[in-house]
Parts: structure tokens; sequence; C-alpha cells
């Protein structure tokens, strides 16, 4: 009897011991919340590798949940937002879908500081941040910053070769720095979210596009544009920055451990490895499109160097614009065209 009662003792215990490791495996739950579908390349490719990374750094403690396409409720451009009042945890955005907030770090979007190579930039975000960017993020621990791999042009019906081509053409922008490259080329920029974009295409309310490759498959513009633009050697014009933020008062309540599992989980290697996935998924996207039918067009070393040099003067509007609120924005264009230098292949 005392045999039975000591073995029952034991496995209660054990139970109790397994129950309560159970529960602290996940002490930390964080909600992430994003703006594309589920299946799109930056959840699968990225912010889910990402996730898993941080909780198994943490021994199991950390448990992240990603609620994609706004399901947690807003629009995109109130992510930021979300984040710095603690409603989510975690947000990964569009900087530019708030425009004016993140002036530093939006020098990495101009067409000339952005060329086409997406690990360069991403590794000068990193070695620039602490000194140059991270006044930007007020309310924010970033995790990581990237960009993808740049503006190219997508035109419904519209095989294009000079900016004449886009003349009064009414073109999505992603940012107020795509925008300035819309009205330098001639034509009318139209803001919006990627989202909406497949929405106003098929309305007509614009003809084309500036977005990468990668962004072709989750919103199926092979069913929409005709034509997919580049200049020669993959070159873009401008890029789109993006961030993965957690709300600075979480982040600062954290015990030490499970920061450094985030924080290892968010290092110079990871923000060369994520530029890796956008050139990965922007591969994939031109196939696709081309797979079904679209045409690729890449334009010749000469006629790439008439877009770039009709987009000089962004460069300039970009760098008055900030220098009047402040910042030594030739400074800054200086600084990231020698570190995107210092990190080229």
């Amino acid at each position: 009897m005392k045999r039975r009662t000591l073995f029952g003792a034991l496995v209660a215990t054990a139970a109790a011991v397994g129950f309560a490791g159970t529960a602290s495996a996940q002490e930390f739950t964080f909600k992430l919340h994003h703006l594309l579908g589920a299946q799109a390349p930056a959840q699968t490719n990225m912010l889910e590798p990402w996730a898993r990374q941080v909780e198994e750094n943490s021994g199991g403690r950390v448990k992240i949940e990603i609620y994609p396409a706004m399901s947690l409720g807003g629009t995109p451009p109130e992510l930021v937002q979300q984040a710095r009042d603690g409603v989510v945890d975690l947000i990964w955005t569009v900087n530019g879908y708030t425009p004016g907030q993140f002036p530093r770090t939006e020098v990495f979007e101009l067409p000339g500081v952005f060329v086409n190579d997406i690990k360069a930039t991403n590794l000068a975000m990193y070695d620039m941040f602490e000194e140059s960017l991270k006044d930007d993020y007020q309310g924010l621990e970033v995790m990581w910053l990237h960009v993808h791999a740049g503006q190219a042009l997508m035109t419904v019906d519209k095989e294009v070769h000079s900016p004449a081509d886009l003349a009064g053409m009414k073109i999505r922008i992603p940012s107020r720095t795509g925008a300035w490259v819309i009205e330098a080329l001639g034509a009318s920029p139209i803001a919006m979210p990627v989202p909406e974009v497949p929405a106003a295409l098929s309305k007509k309310v614009a003809e084309a596009t500036l977005l990468p490759w990668e962004i072709i498959p989750p919103l199926k513009l092979y069913e929409q544009i005709d034509y997919f633009i580049e200049g020669a050697d993959q070159t873009r014009f401008g890029t789109t920055t993006f961030q993965v933020s957690m709300n600075k008062t979480r982040w600062d309540s954290l015990p030490e451990d499970i920061q450094k599992a985030f924080s290892d989980a968010s290092g110079r290697d990871w923000w060369a490895q994520v530029a890796d996935a956008w050139r990965a998924g922007d591969d994939f996207g031109i196939k696709m499109a081309t797979d079904n039918g679209k045409t690729h067009v890449t334009l010749t070393p000469e006629e790439t160097q008439v877009f770039l040099d009709t987009l000089e003067p962004v460069q300039q509007r970009w760098i008055d614009e900030v220098s009047s609120k402040g910042l030594d924005g030739a400074g800054l264009v200086q600084s990231a065209k020698d570190a995107v230098a210092a990190n080229s292949q």
C-alpha cells in the first residue's frame, strides 16, 4: 500500500513537473502583425524562419504568433503606431507607409543610392544603424531593416523604353520617394499600400506600378500586367525600406536572455540572409510572369542611363527636404553610398 502511495506520488509529481515545464516552455508570447497574406514569400521565407530561430534560441520559452493580412485590424499605414502603442508586439511593414517618420533610413530608397544590390544595402543599413539611423525609431526596438530588390516598372499594356513613354501615365507608388521618382519621369503618382494594387489596376485607377518581381505571385499580377520592365544588370529605380520592430516598452520588460534570443536571430548575418531570400523571391516572381506569357523587358545600358540621368534630381530633392528639418541630407547620401560600396561584392 505504501509502495503504491509512493508510486502514485511520484507519478503525480512527474506530471506536475511536466505540466510546469510545458507551461514555462512558452513564457513569452508575441503577436507579429503584417500586411501581406500568409503565403507571401515575406512570411514563408523571412518572417517564419526568423520567428522559429528566436523560439529555438530561447529554448522554447518564446512563442511568436504571426498574424498576416492585417488580421488583427487596421490598415497597413497604421502598423507602426500599433507597435508604438503596444496594440501588437511586433510588426513587419513598409517604412514609407508612414511618410516622413523615418527620414534617415529613407536615404537608402533613393535612385543612385540603391541600384541593384539588396545585400550591400541591407548591410549598409546595419553598419549605419546605431550611429545614423536609430533616432528614426522612437518607441520601437528594431529587430532588423531591409530593402526589396528595387522598384521595377510594371505596365498594364504599354512597353516602355524611355521616360518619354511614361508621360502622363498614372502610376502606383509605395512611398514619397517613389512619388518623386514618378514625378521626375513625367508621370502622375498614386499612393496606396500594395494589397490595393490589383483592384487599382483592374479599375484603371492606375496604369502601372512600381514594385519588385517578388510580389508578382501573391498578387497574381501576371493576370493584369503585360510588361515587366527593369534596367540593365537588374538596375532598379530606387527601392523600399522595411522594418521588423517591437514595441519598446515590451522589449525593455524582457529579461536579458530573452532579449538575446531575439538579438542573436537578428544579427548582421541575418540581414544578409534576408537579402538572399528577397533576391530568390524576385527571380521566382519574374519567371512566373514569363511562364504566363508576359514580357520581361530589360533596358539596354544606354536606355538605363537615360532613366538614371532623369532621376538624378530626386536625390537633391530629398537632400533639400530633410536638410530643411535639421538633418545633414548630403552627408547621409554620401555615407549611405560609401556604406553600400563597402559592402558590395
